[in-house]
């Protein structure tokens, strides 16, 4: 497991299987969940000041991952 915070297994443990079907067999939820895994390193990488941010532009990423993970959850609800 890995040691970066909000990734989508650590979000929803109870759908890891689906999360790794819908990976393999929706394109656009594959394409949702990769762009979700790079803002969520950004983020990360931000967080433990690897790469140093703004307030404003860290919380525009943050709104930006959390509009993901909300259409991600819908997806594995579906």
């Amino acid at each position: 497991m890995s040691n970066t915070p909000h990734e989508l297994a650590e979000e929803f443990p109870e759908a890891a299987e689906k999360i790794h079907a819908l990976k393999a067999s929706n394109a656009h939820f594959a394409k949702l969940a990769d762009e979700y895994h790079e803002l969520n390193r950004q983020i990360h990488r931000i967080e433990t000041d690897i790469e140093p941010a703004s307030d404003e532009h860290q919380t525009e990423l943050r709104k930006q991952r959390l509009a993901l993970k909300d259409e991600i959850f819908a997806m594995l609800k579906a």
